[in-house]
């Protein structure tokens, strides 16, 4: 399905939780957030509907994020219904790494074919800093694990600070190439006043080429990250709510208001 611009939209990023086993210091406030009540959380099944609907409009490529999307309970089964749905060619799940040595085979198996792991250093203590409390081992233990489990591409996503975190991003490129990995470096975007650019190693930031929709994890259909328009695909219906945020989608990003990472997958 084309949007106005004559981007070619097939591409749907579905946030599952909002919840998250990290306090990144750029995502969330170290004092916590509001989470949703879990009653207002879409269910598997709805998740499940929304992506047989999208199919047949037009979407083949598929990615869970969160919040974390490994937090959320019996993820692997929802990854195994979305494979089930005729026409889904690419199914990808970006994660903070901390639970994938577990769950990377289970999730392989269900029909799961790349992730994207966020690290923005390789250096344990400053991880630590930066993730309020994170072991960088267990990432690497995750890594390796997806590895052996044949999820490939695996993708490194590290977040670059203007002039601030230039060595880290130095030294997470360089463990990428040394580990047969794919490194992307973001710069790091500020919902609230617009600021966002390309993504080195990737198509995200490139507002030309956006081929995306995305649904936050309380089923609200988003045309743009950088966006306050939403369209309820509880009260509108699946496909009303996705024909909206076609017909809507913007030129380019402005500012989102309304969400934060944590609850719209970043």
């Amino acid at each position: 399905m084309f949007d106005q611009y004559n981007r070619n939209i097939n591409y749907l990023r579905i946030s599952v939780t909002d919840r998250c086993n990290l306090r990144c210091r750029y995502c969330m406030p170290e004092e916590g957030v509001c989470m949703l009540k879990h009653e207002e959380i879409m269910t598997y099944e709805e998740i499940r509907d929304v992506v047989s609907v999208a199919v047949p409009l037009g979407v083949n490529k598929i990615r869970l994020t969160g919040g974390e999307p490994l937090v959320r309970k019996d993820i692997v089964e929802l990854v195994s219904m979305i494979a089930s749905v005729p026409g889904v060619k690419d199914i990808a799940m970006t994660t903070n790494g901390i639970l994938l040595e577990r769950f990377a085979a289970p999730l392989a198996k269900a029909g799961l074919h790349r992730v994207n792991v966020s690290l923005d250093t390789v250096d344990a203590t400053k991880f630590h800093e930066v993730t309020r409390g994170g072991d960088i081992k267990q990432v690497f233990r995750g890594i390796e694990a997806a590895r052996e489990a044949g999820l490939s591409p695996i993708k490194v996503n590290c977040v670059v600070k203007e002039d601030a975190n230039r060595s880290d991003a130095a030294e997470v490129d360089l463990y990428c190439r040394e580990n047969g990995l794919e490194g992307r470096f973001i710069p790091e975007m500020d919902l609230k006043t617009g600021h966002f650019g390309i993504v080195q190693g990737g198509s995200g930031g490139d507002c030309t080429h956006c081929n995306r929709l995305r649904l936050t994890s309380n089923g609200k259909m988003k045309p743009c990250l950088f966006s306050d328009l939403e369209f309820d695909i509880r009260e509108l219906g699946i496909k009303k709510a996705m024909e909206m945020a076609l017909l809507v989608k913007p030129e380019k990003g402005t500012v989102n208001l309304s969400n934060c990472f944590h609850n719209i997958g970043g």
